[in-house]
């Protein structure tokens, strides 16, 4: 089985598509104003966002996005103006990451985790 994509809620999908944009996804379904779909620039993944009328607290989620390289990243987004909610933080789990919010509130966090991703010190067999 393999996941094909997440889908979101957006108040706002044309201001979401120009976040997403800027953070390196590909808009490969344009269905303005009411549906969008991207893919994501490494793997097979895609993501999409749905308009509604209505996103409450609780149907926010989080998204993480994997990259080579966090702290080129964080520096290239960060002259491309987005703005985070944390400097890198070194986590316990062995992944290094940064947190920031999309138009919508979602959490989004970008991190590098290599190895320990997919197989930490205490995974199971």
């Amino acid at each position: 089985m393999n996941l094909n994509q997440v889908t979101i809620a957006s108040l706002n999908v044309e201001k979401a598509v120009v976040f997403y944009k800027i953070l390196g996804l590909n808009l490969i379904v344009d269905a303005l104003p009411r549906y969008v779909r991207f893919e994501c620039p490494d793997g097979d993944s895609t993501f999409s966002i749905h308009n509604v009328e209505e996103l409450s607290e609780e149907n926010k989620i989080t998204l993480y996005f994997e990259v080579e390289n966090l702290s080129t990243t964080v520096s290239e987004l960060k002259q491309k103006g987005i703005t985070f909610k944390s400097e890198i933080l070194e986590q316990s789990w062995l992944w290094n990451e940064v947190h920031l919010n999309d138009p919508d509130g979602h959490s989004i966090i970008i991190y590098h985790a290599g190895k320990n991703r997919k197989n930490p010190p205490w995974r199971l067999n």
